[in-house]
């Protein structure tokens, strides 16, 4: 079965979901915001709040997700990522330090970052990891030469959705004319011309089809109109937005559904400060309706739950 004939199938050919979750500390969205530094009391609050919570909804539908861990953090309080790789989940490479100018460093520098995060995952979690995600949805040559070298199975940077590019990119300019820096970076607009579904990348064009050994598994768009299916959107965004996203979905063979820890965290309960809270439209949801539509998410997807890892093990002779 080849990629083209995938993209035809529907739900009803038995589709499969990836939940992929990215659990960037607070620091990275004070980052984002041009905040400046995140409260040391806030530096675990992912980990040691929402990641639990993520557990306890995933464990009661018996579903294994796929955790994307900044190698820092880990470090900090690893006991939370000992317990995820316990339960049967996923824990993949998501850079040791998070820079969101990864691609813009010089390949020993991306390596370092690769490879120092991967030795104290691969120590909580008992096993190597052989995924990767890069800070804002970026992927280059090098980095996945990088990977190449290190034994990686597949990469889930590629994040096709011109929309999301466009919101990225007003927001960046709209901080700027405020005198604010964000240490977020606009990746290569080509990314937003890459397939929707896995692929192969070419190692110097990753935007497009090739026979790099490191298998591409974007982040989910929807058919057509390419909007983002992230938690985002399914959790924070308005209703009709939210459903139009659901069941476009259905219609894919495959749905890296890839959402963020915050998403799960409360801004108040976790004591999350209003300055992040009034520019994080995900926090100004409350965390019993956000877990409410993460539940109609999961029981509506109609599909089989698969780690990224048993994607790629899985499905990649049929994207060659």
């Amino acid at each position: 079965m080849n990629a083209k004939s995938l993209q035809c199938r529907t739900v009803d050919a038995a589709s499969t979901c990836s939940v992929s979750v990215d659990l960037d500390g607070l620091d990275c969205y004070y980052g984002i915001h041009g905040l400046g530094p995140v409260p040391d009391k806030l530096r675990s609050v992912v980990l040691q709040r929402a990641l639990p919570r993520f557990l306890e909804t995933l464990g009661r539908r018996h579903i294994h997700a796929t955790f994307f861990v900044i190698g820092r953090d880990a470090r900090l309080d690893g006991g939370p990522i000992r317990e995820a790789a316990a339960a049967g989940h996923e824990i993949a490479n998501h850079t040791d330090t998070h820079p969101y100018a990864l691609l813009r460093m010089p390949t020993g520098d991306i390596e370092r970052e690769v490879m120092r995060a991967h030795d104290v995952l691969s120590e909580l979690a008992g096993s190597a990891p052989v995924g990767f995600r890069s800070p804002g949805y970026t992927v280059s040559r090098k980095l996945l030469a990088v990977l190449a070298r290190a034994g990686y199975r597949y990469d889930s940077s590629m994040f096709p959705s011109w929309p999301y590019y466009a919101a990225k990119s007003a927001v960046m300019a709209w901080l700027r004319l405020r005198g604010r820096a964000s240490a977020s970076v606009l990746g290569d607009p080509r990314a937003l011309l890459a397939p929707p579904l896995p692929y192969r990348p070419d190692p110097a064009r990753p935007w497009r089809r090739g026979d790099c050994p490191v298998m591409e598994l974007p982040v989910a768009v929807t058919p057509g109109l390419r909007l983002p299916a992230i938690g985002t959107v399914l959790l924070a965004g308005g209703g009709v937005l939210r459903r139009h996203v659901a069941r476009a979905m259905r219609r894919r063979p495959f749905w890296n559904l890839e959402m963020h820890g915050i998403e799960l965290c409360d801004a108040q309960a976790d004591g999350i400060p209003d300055e992040l809270v009034r520019r994080q439209p995900d926090l100004r949801v409350g965390l019993d309706e956000k877990r409410a539509r993460l539940d109609a998410v999961l029981d509506g997807a109609g599909a089989t739950f698969l780690t990224l890892r048993e994607v790629a093990e899985r499905f990649a002779p049929q994207f060659p």
